[in-house]
């Protein structure tokens, strides 16, 4: 009995042996590596780091570049960011870059950077680096911001905004798009507040002198260093469509539509002055109408004198007398000279 139970334990033993012995191999590599780096990990780290289903490699060898770096920092942040999804080799990388450009960057602060979305590395380039923006974005299918004059003089302006990251607003903070909408909204007011075109032909430094004073880089990621404009040029030189004085064509437009306004006005009086004229021809042939209608009760009339008596033939031949005359005298004069003669 007591023999079969040694050789139980034994068996047991050489397993454990044959499974430690067979881990030993299995990461023998990556524990040298680390070992002849200066970065120590023990093998139950790397043997936690596989039942965690975390790449050893990829942790270890992301030590092994801190440590070379001159930055001690320990296999457990490392794998709790790669837990959360996070990408450890950028956050390394970004680190290392920071610390070489002697950037305050925390490893906490490069992580939340990096989960955020925003490429951590990248961003610690653009501080020691600054990069360029054109303004507007070609990418958007415009090349030229389009801006008028207070003479009405229409420009056509370019800017390139020389920008780096600000880590301390990189997570929270808008956008190049932000940048760019901004600074475009700047050159375009700055434009407009100018008595001439010339005076934009002639300085363009205070243009971008008085955009980059304006702040508007607040509440973004980055930090503006410098708004030069590449080009300034008047509108309608380079194209026939083109209008280059807004201001006219927008007085002549004003204008037209002032003329056609009038004219619409004296159409109207005309209109109306014809419909008065109509009503008064109709009303005169209302009048005429009142005439006739009195001229046909005169014989009515007359004949009732006839009958009553008070109007006797002779009487009645003298009225007709003295209507004649009168006649007469109107249609000579209708007649004229040669009428009057015969």
């Amino acid at each position: 009995m007591g023999v079969q139970i040694v050789t139980i334990l034994f068996v047991l033993l050489a397993i454990v042996v044959l499974i430690l012995v067979g881990l030993f191999f299995y990461f023998l590599k990556i524990w040298v590596q680390a070992w002849m780096s200066g970065a120590k990990v023990s093998l139950f780290k790397l043997l936690g780091m596989k039942l965690r289903k975390v790449p050893p490699s990829l942790i270890v060898g992301a030590r092994i570049q801190l440590v070379k770096a001159g930055i001690e920092l320990d296999t457990d942040p490392l794998e709790a960011h790669y837990l959360a999804g996070g990408d450890v080799m950028m956050v390394v990388n970004a680190l290392i870059a920071a610390d070489k450009a002697n950037i305050d960057l925390t490893f906490q602060k490069a992580c939340a950077i990096n989960l955020a979305g925003r490429d951590v590395y990248d961003a610690v380039r653009t501080s020691v680096n600054p990069k360029v923006i054109d303004c507007p974005d070609p990418a958007k299918g415009t090349t030229m911001l389009d801006a008028v004059a207070k003479d009405g003089i229409r420009l056509l302006v370019k800017a390139r905004v020389t920008v780096r990251t600000n880590l301390a607003r990189l997570v929270g903070g808008a956008t190049e798009e932000t940048i760019i909408a901004r600074v475009g909204q700047g050159i375009v007011s700055a434009i407009g507040s100018s008595s001439t075109y010339k005076d934009v032909l002639e300085n363009p430094d205070h243009i971008s002198r008085k955009v980059l004073e304006s702040g508007l880089d607040a509440q973004t990621s980055f930090e503006i260093v410098s708004i030069d404009i590449a080009d300034v040029s008047v509108a309608g030189v380079s194209g026939a469509r083109e209008v280059a004085n807004v201001g006219a064509l927008l007085e002549t437009e004003r204008a037209e539509a002032d003329k056609k306004l009038r004219q619409a006005e004296a159409e109207g009086r005309r209109a109306m002055g014809v419909a008065k004229e109509q009503e008064m021809r109709a009303r005169v042939q209302e009048m005429q109408a009142k005439v006739v209608e009195a001229q046909a009760e005169i014989p009515m009339a007359i004949a009732h004198a006839f009958k009553v008596g008070k109007l006797g033939v002779m009487d009645f031949y003298r009225m007709q007398n003295i209507r004649a005359d009168p006649a007469m005298r109107e249609g000579r004069a209708e007649g004229g000279p040669e009428q009057a003669k015969r």
